[in-house]
């Protein structure tokens, strides 16, 4: 927390408001515009992704600037995270009912995911650090990123990679479900979870809280099922 405070300090103040004002300005536009037209296309997170984009061009504002700058707001995510406990605790007596569906659904969605990868790695001829590189796709960034460093793969793909896997899953994740007629709340959420981590869980909790419960549960087991597997699945003839 220190050196984030430290690095907030050199930076100039308009600098450091610019910044900020770019980061939750264009969350908000995009918030606005959801609001407005009412479809999981017009996502904030992709609209305010846009739009810094184009704030950091048009005002000149290097990324290591823009770094420094937004890094207090990182200090957001340890709260916020730990409030997807609530909607949990509140949902406990049906995790406890559906503890075998839940280890089953996060267990399965990790090996599918290995397999997806293998195989899209075997058709492209990938070599062994990028096929590493992609194994962690679909859960947190802090795990994801530990995970591809001990494999040999590069880790600031892996963590573009998270990035985009979450946006996709806020963003269409819903629309599958509705498509595939899958309308139970238990199900909705740890399918989002299991494939579309903390980004994916912020959608299913716009679906209801039984939703973002499992959704919220789902993203550390199908952390620790990855640590605990990765290994094995790394180990596997390209």
């Amino acid at each position: 927390m220190n050196s984030t405070w430290d690095a907030l300090k050199v930076l100039p103040y308009e600098s450091r408001y610019l910044c900020l004002l770019v980061t939750v300005g264009t969350y908000l536009i995009g918030r606005a515009i959801q609001r407005r037209y009412k479809s999981s296309v017009v996502n904030p997170i992709l609209i305010s992704i846009g739009c810094s984009i184009l704030g950091l061009v048009v005002f000149r504002i290097d990324n290591k600037t823009y770094q420094q700058a937004t890094s207090g707001l990182s200090l957001l995510m340890t709260p916020a995270t730990i409030c997807l406990a609530v909607p949990l605790y509140r949902q406990f007596e049906l995790v406890k009912a559906n503890w075998r569906a839940v280890l089953g659904a996060c267990l399965t969605g990790v090996l599918c995911n290995f397999l997806l990868v293998w195989l899209v790695s075997r058709a492209f001829c990938l070599e062994y650090e990028q096929y590493v590189t992609l194994l962690s796709k679909s859960i947190t960034i802090p795990i994801g990123a530990d995970v591809t460093q001990e494999l040999g793969g590069v880790v600031p793909i892996t963590c573009g990679i998270i990035s985009f896997t979450g946006i996709m899953g806020n963003v269409l994740g819903s629309s599958i479900m509705s498509r595939l007629g899958i309308v139970s709340p238990l199900a909705q959420g740890l399918g989002i979870g299991v494939s579309s981590h903390a980004m994916g869980t912020a959608k299913a909790l716009e679906l209801g809280e039984t939703p973002g419960a499992f959704s919220g549960l789902a993203i550390g087991l199908t952390g620790v099922c990855t640590v605990l597997l990765a290994p094995l699945a790394a180990s596997l003839p390209l």
